[in-house]
């Protein structure tokens, strides 16, 4: 039976994504202010948890990223939080996409990539 197991996989119970980054979780359309004001950048995550494009684009972000002590990486589920997608929009003057990688310097878009084009490297350039 574990030769099928290892196949077919054997554990019923799902499973749970591992964080590779240290996020700030964007939850409350306030933070929005907060991010402007900071001193320190910050780099905003979209990501549809729904989509595996998203997922895929996370992945190879999580895997690239070692600015923390540059930027402050936070992290917006679209599906939950729409309404913070549609301000940040708004408020940065950058067109939604999803995935997206924004990042935010001294209360201003610096910088926005989307899909195949989130790139921590490049990331690291803007900050």
């Amino acid at each position: 039976m574990s030769f099928l197991k290892n196949i077919f996989g054997g554990d019923d119970a799902p499973k749970q994504e591992v964080q590779k980054m240290n996020w700030t979780a964007l939850t409350d359309l306030a933070q929005l202010d907060a991010i402007a004001a900071s001193e320190k950048p910050a780099a905003i995550f979209k990501h549809s948890t729904r989509c595996s494009i998203s997922r895929m684009a996370l992945k190879q972000f999580e895997n690239e990223f070692n600015s923390e002590a540059e930027v402050t990486p936070y992290f917006l589920d679209l599906l939950e939080h729409r309404d913070i997608s549609n301000e940040i929009a708004s408020k940065f003057g950058v067109y939604h996409q999803s995935p997206q990688l924004i990042v935010i310097k001294n209360g201003k878009a610096v910088y926005d990539a989307s899909h195949s084009d989130i790139d921590a490297v490049e990331l690291k350039s803007k900050i």
